[in-house]
């Protein structure tokens, strides 16, 4: 498990993140219905060059969870840009997975935050989006909130179990489950899929052309969740976006191949550092 020993508080509520190693500036975000844990083969690999940020998005993970709170795509650039304060970085680089992802685009083009560079895997950033699942989900949340809670934990390995390629193993199974268990996570996991909405992509899905730093796309070849060409679409829409297909991989890339992840950010944010990616092209 990545280490979350810092506390940040952020309209009265907590967010939990750590930082590691020495370099030029990075940042994690993960998306839903996962947490930091995701990072964990990645961190140790990037803070060979990097002094990387990470952290749990607001509602899941170990940061805060409770009855009534907004945790929808509408705070989370709220929250990240608040950290971005926090943490005084001005010109990072960011990495965004599925929420991830919406989030880091959501803090560059409404909240007017740069970045040195943008990965972006797998991620949330054009309408319609939404799983069947999350459809009938967000249409009865009291009464899933009140299901057996071996009947929830049952559907949550089938949900999580479908973001990957290969199958987990117990205890990364566990990783996920956790956060999502419980009096407090069972209502947290249903609360965060109610609040997905169409409109939180609506409002950046034509604006891409405003993106003001180099991008690369990293997209698993078997995602079930949001197909490959969705994210051809997305490249399409990106100037001079790189875009690299992931085989034998899924949703959760992290997790399927982590060395991909690995190999394209160091590579990446290299190049960037050094003047042969620069804004709208490659060279």
């Amino acid at each position: 498990m990545l280490a979350l020993d810092d506390t940040f508080e952020v309209g009265g509520q907590t967010v939990r993140y750590g930082v590691q190693g020495e370099g030029e500036p990075l940042v994690l975000i993960h998306g839903t219905p996962f947490s930091s844990v995701v990072w964990r083969r990645i961190v140790p690999q990037l803070t060979r060059r990097h002094r990387v940020h990470y952290f749990d998005l607001l509602g899941y993970g170990r940061s805060e969870k409770k009855a009534g709170q907004d945790v929808s795509l509408a705070v989370q650039n709220q929250v990240f840009a608040a950290l971005l304060d926090h943490w005084e970085l001005e010109l990072p680089h960011v990495v965004g997975h599925d929420f991830g992802g919406a989030t880091a685009l959501r803090t560059h083009l409404l909240d007017g935050r740069d970045y040195r560079s943008l990965t972006l895997i797998d991620p949330v950033a054009l309408s319609p989006h939404g799983s069947p699942f999350v459809q009938t989900a967000r249409r009865h949340e009291d009464a899933l909130n009140e299901l057996p809670s071996y009947i929830h934990e049952a559907i949550l390995r089938a949900y999580i179990g479908g973001s990957v390629h290969r199958r987990l193993s117990e205890q990364e199974m566990n990783r996920y489950l956790e956060p999502w268990l419980g009096e407090v996570g069972q209502p947290a996991f249903y609360r965060q899929i109610a609040q997905m909405s169409d409109r939180h992509t609506d409002e950046i899905q034509d604006r891409f052309d405003e993106i003001r730093c180099p991008v690369t796309i990293l997209w698993g070849e078997q995602d079930d969740w949001i197909p490959v060409e969705r994210g051809r679409i997305l490249a399409d829409r990106i100037a001079g976006a790189e875009f690299r297909v992931v085989p034998e991989a899924s949703h959760l890339v992290s997790e399927d191949a982590p060395e991909a992840i690995v190999g394209t950010v160091l590579d990446f944010t290299a190049r960037v550092s050094s003047g042969a990616v620069v804004l709208g092209e490659s060279r």
